[in-house]
C-alpha cells in the first residue's frame, strides 16, 4: 500500500538532477540538522542555523530522527527520554515548520508498550505527522514485530514497509531487521524487493527518491553487521533514478557516502553514541565524559533545492 500525504503526490518533479559535484568520499559529522526539499539536489541546514535564520526555509522541509532506545536507563544516558524530548524542543523551536517527522527505528529499547506510549507522547509534542520504520530494538517482543505493528503498521506491508508522496518527492520506508543475517547484517527479504521493484515502476527517473530503513543499506561494518545482505538489490531498482537519499540510523554516528546517484546518510541517535567502526572490541552504548553527552546526540536533515549545491553534513548537537 502507498500512504500518499499529498494531494498533488501524481504531479512529479520532472526536473533532471546533477549529483556529479557530490564529495566521493564518506565523512564523520555531528548532529541537528534539517532536511528541507525544493527539487534538485539534497542540502542539510544544521538546526542551529536554522533557528538563527530570519525567515522560513523554503520549499520542504522535514526531519529525520533516529535510535531513541526509550526505556534505555544505563551509565551511557540513564534518561533516554529526556535526550528526545530535547531533541523535539529543538524541533519546536525552528521559526518554520517541517512537514513531518521521518524515525528510522529503535523507538522503544525493549518492545515494551509503556516504552513506546513514553516515546509517543513526546513525539506528539513535536506537533508534526511521525513516519515510522522498525529497527531491531523494536521487534524484541517476538521477532515479528506485533507490538510494532498493531501501533505503528496501519496501512503497510508484510513486515511494515510502505511508500508516500509529498511535494513532487517519493518515500519509501523499508524494513530491514526482520530474520537478520550472520553477524546482525540486516534482510528486506524477496518479498519486500519484489514490492520495491513494483512500487517504483511507474515512476520518472527525474523523481527524487528518499529511502529511510533502520540498518545501513550500504556496507559500512560487516563485522558489526553494520550493513545490509541483499542491500544492494534493492539498490538496483533505485540507480536509473538522477536523486536518490538513503536515510539510516542503528550505528548511533553521522556517516555519508555517494555513489553515482545515491547519497547515503546515517543518522545520530537521541539516545548514546557507539563506537567509530574497528575502534572497539564490539559496538553497543558508549560512555563520554560528563557534559559530552549531548555534544553527540541530535537529529538528522537533507534537502531538495534548485541549482548544483552538494549535500553537506553540519555539526549541530542537541548541546553546543
Amino acid at each position: 500500500m502507498t500512504h500518499d500525504i499529498d494531494s498533488h503526490a501524481s504531479t512529479r518533479d520532472r526536473d533532471g538532477l546533477d549529483r556529479r559535484g557530490f564529495l566521493e568520499c564518506m565523512t564523520w559529522a555531528g548532529t541537528g540538522l534539517l532536511w528541507s526539499a525544493a527539487g534538485g539536489l539534497p542540502r542539510a541546514v544544521g538546526l542551529s542555523q536554522a533557528l538563527a535564520a530570519d525567515g522560513p526555509a523554503q520549499g520542504l522541509t522535514f526531519l529525520q530522527i533516529s535510535d531513541s532506545h526509550v526505556g534505555f536507563d544505563k551509565a551511557a544516558n540513564p534518561d533516554a527520554l529526556a535526550t528526545l524530548r530535547a531533541a523535539v524542543a529543538q524541533i519546536r523551536a525552528l521559526p518554520a515548520k517541517p512537514a513531518f517527522i521521518l524515525h528510522t527505528g529503535d523507538i522503544s529499547h525493549l518492545s515494551k508498550e509503556r516504552e513506546f506510549d513514553d516515546a509517543d507522547q513526546v513525539l506528539r509534542e513535536a506537533g508534526l505527522p511521525v513516519f515510522f520504520v522498525p529497527g531491531e530494538h523494536d521487534l524484541l517482543d517476538d521477532g515479528r514485530g506485533r507490538a510494532y505493528l498493531e501501533r505503528y503498521g496501519r496501512g503497510t506491508r508484510g513486515a511494515g514497509w510502505y511508500s508516500f508522496d509529498h511535494g513532487g518527492i517519493h518515500f519509501i520506508g523499508l524494513v530491514n531487521v526482520v530474520d537478520l543475517k550472520a553477524g546482525g547484517l540486516g534482510n528486506l527479504g524477496a518479498e519486500q524487493l519484489a514490492w520495491l521493484e513494483a512500487d517504483v515502476a511507474g515512476l520518472a527517473s527525474s523523481t527524487p527518491v528518499v529511502v529511510f530503513a533502520h540498518i545501513p543499506l550500504w556496507t559500512v561494518y560487516p563485522d558489526w553487521g553494520w550493513g545490509t545482505e541483499d542491500g544492494a538489490r534493492a539498490l538496483g531498482h533505485l540507480r536509473r533514478f538522477a536523486s536518490v537519499t538513503v536515510l539510516n540510523g542503528h550505528i548511533h554516528q553521522v556517516m555519508q557516502k555517494v555513489e553515482g546517484t545515491v547519497a547515503f546518510h546515517t543518522a545520530r541517535s537521541t539516545a548514546f553514541p557507539q563506537p567509530a567502526p574497528g575502534t572497539a572490541p564490539s559496538p553497543g552504548p558508549m560512555r563520554v565524559p560528563a557534559g559530552e553527552l549531548r555534544r553527540l546526540l541530535g537529529v538528522a536533515s537533507v534537502a531538495f533545492v534548485p541549482g548544483g549545491q552538494p549535500l553537506a553534513i553540519v555539526d549541530t548537537p542537541l548541546q553546543s
